[in-house]
């Protein structure tokens, strides 16, 4: 087996997690996310995890962009990762609903605001002992980009 790596994103819907893949990861990670399935596919988490499987067993890289937000939903992920001796890596995108509510007024399609509000509520953040060998903190930068600072054990 070779060994990969799982970068998992954390957040609300709109905090700026497709943009920070496009900025940071789309020349050298595979992109996995329900939010590229089409709207009426069936069963997105086994085809989510499929994808996954599938870039983990070539040695690719892949990044999961998605809310994750509870660790139950990080660990059948983890997990897979661990079957292929994937580096997993946390990017935790610090909740800011009122920056969510005002960047999803701003793309299409737009997610219902009650689906963040649901989210923030259900927000667990990363932790080391979920199994991530990295967890970094991501924030909006003042005037655009994002700040990160990695998380110390």
């Amino acid at each position: 087996m070779v060994a990969g790596q799982l970068v998992i994103f954390v957040g609300l819907q709109a905090a700026g997690k497709s943009s920070f893949f496009r900025e940071r990861f789309a020349s050298t990670h595979a992109h996995v996310s329900k939010d590229l399935m089409p709207r009426a596919a069936r069963d997105k988490e086994s085809r989510q995890l499929a994808q996954i499987e599938q870039a983990l067993l070539i040695g690719q890289p892949v990044v999961v962009d998605n809310t994750n937000p509870r660790a139950a939903d990080r660990a059948p992920l983890i997990e897979l990762a661990r079957r292929y001796e994937a580096r997993v890596v946390g990017y935790f995108f610090e909740p800011g609903i009122q920056d969510s509510l005002r960047r999803n007024a701003a793309r299409e399609p737009q997610v219902p605001k009650v689906a963040i509000f649901t989210t923030a509520k259900k927000l667990q953040p990363p932790s080391f002992e979920e199994g991530f060998d990295e967890i970094h903190d991501v924030r909006l930068a003042e005037g655009g980009g994002f700040s990160v600072a990695q998380r110390a054990r």
